[in-house]
């Protein structure tokens, strides 16, 4: 679309936009539907020995790490990979890390020279002025982009729903954060940060709700499985010749079964979490990669339920946390009471947990009960994006930021909306 074309030496060239997320990184040009990449952002790191080569290798710099990226290399058992994310809170930690996925986007993905294309990217709304700047050295120094523009993370989910104006609840692989969004910029008073170690502790609770052992899980580690009746524990045969795998690598493979039974059975109450409701709760069957299977019935609606009333996790140390109800209210209430009617008006979720069954319907009902009654009739909750297993911004935001970039020989002068 000619929203997203930019004038290179008269040849016209798309604009990339850049979304790298704590769980996945998408990239892709402006206009499509789809992204161009789409995969893990963590990455497989080995420090190499001197003289040592190894076959499949994605990514190597001059400290001596090696990188492997992208779903396939990462599924792969190596001996002494760790498997780390170059972000932290959604800001860029590990640099050498971030430029191997740029590095792998490029060549991999986009498969076209980073000098003819601007670039859009997405940051975390409380990144911090150095890394901003460290960032955009990195990508005119050392990329040679022609223009560059960031964004916040909550600014364009709203565009991407077509709202220059909401609430925007973004509940992800780490953290939780509810964002008010007027007039197309992020409003600092309102914007409301869950710990996020507080959210790994509540995450780990939730996953450690499952009633299955994670060494059960067997994963790619296994050979063959044979059939077991139900509950019964697993019987598999490990495959032979197999590397010395680290803990971080199991455990993130472990997490892929959990993310997979968490899509496939778990299921947000209608209403605060009852005992006797949820024994009547119709059971789904689930079998793990190992072979062991279950039918799970309460389950489906105790775990998820810490997402909106973190007091029910048992073990969770502290009870400091607010569930995603108290955190949308809380956040507009930080703001001018001129806006908040329409802030309530449009309460945007996205993120991966955002994708749990029922989980727009029960936050709607407590929002309602929540809200003040002048901006009750006004409130909607608008799921922004679910096709894709992320969860994330979603593919949507290739479409709406269709940028007119504005750049001369001497580098980037502005932009506009088409």
């Amino acid at each position: 679309s000619p929203s997203s074309v930019y004038l290179y030496h008269h040849y016209e060239v798309g604009a990339l936009v850049f979304d790298i997320g704590s769980f996945s990184t998408r990239a892709g040009y402006a206009g499509e539907d789809c992204p161009k990449a789409d995969f893990p952002t963590s990455l497989g790191v080995h420090v190499e020995e001197e003289g040592s080569a190894e076959m499949g290798l994605e990514q190597e710099n001059s400290s001596g790490r090696s990188f492997y990226l992208d779903t396939t290399a990462l599924h792969v058992p190596r001996a002494g990979v760790e498997l780390i994310s170059p972000l932290k809170n959604g800001m860029i930690e590990d640099w050498e890390g971030f430029q191997a996925i740029m590095d792998h986007i490029y060549s991999k993905h986009i498969k076209s020279e980073p000098s003819l294309h601007p670039v859009l990217m997405s940051e975390a709304p409380w990144n911090s002025r150095a890394k901003r700047e460290k960032l955009t050295e990195l990508m005119f120094e050392h990329y040679n982009i022609p223009a560059f523009f960031l964004c916040k993370t909550a600014v364009l989910t709203a565009f991407a729903n077509g709202r220059a104006t909401g609430l925007v609840l973004d509940s992800g692989a780490t953290h939780t954060t509810a964002i008010p969004v007027h007039d197309g910029y992020v409003l600092q008073q309102g914007k409301l940060l869950i710990n996020p170690d507080e959210c790994e502790e509540l995450m780990q609770k939730l996953d450690l709700s499952l009633s299955f052992s994670l060494s059960s899980l067997s994963l790619s580690l296994s050979l063959a499985q044979e059939p077991v009746r139900e509950g019964a524990p697993p019987v598999w045969t490990k495959k032979d010749k197999l590397p010395p795998v680290t803990k971080s690598w199991h455990t993130y493979m472990c997490n892929e079964v959990i993310q997979d039974f968490q899509a496939s059975v778990l299921q947000v109450s209608d209403s605060p979490y009852d005992e006797q409701v949820a024994a009547q709760m119709p059971t789904l069957h689930y079998e793990m990669p190992s072979g062991y299977n279950a039918d799970y019935g309460a389950e489906r609606l105790r775990i998820p339920e810490g997402l909106f009333d973190p007091s029910n996790v048992k073990g969770l140390s502290g009870n400091t946390m607010l569930g995603v109800g108290h955190v949308v209210t809380t956040s507009i209430g930080m703001c001018d009471i001129d806006i908040r009617p329409g802030l309530y008006g449009s309460v945007i979720v996205t993120g991966g947990n955002t994708l749990l069954q029922g989980f727009t319907e029960r936050l709607n009902r407590e929002l309602s009960q929540k809200a003040p009654p002048v901006s009750t009739h006004q409130q909607t909750v608008v799921l922004l994006y679910i096709s894709f297993h992320t969860g994330h911004l979603g593919s949507l935001i290739y479409k709406v930021c269709g940028l007119i970039f504005l750049s001369n020989s001497n580098g980037f002068i502005g932009m506009k909306w088409n």
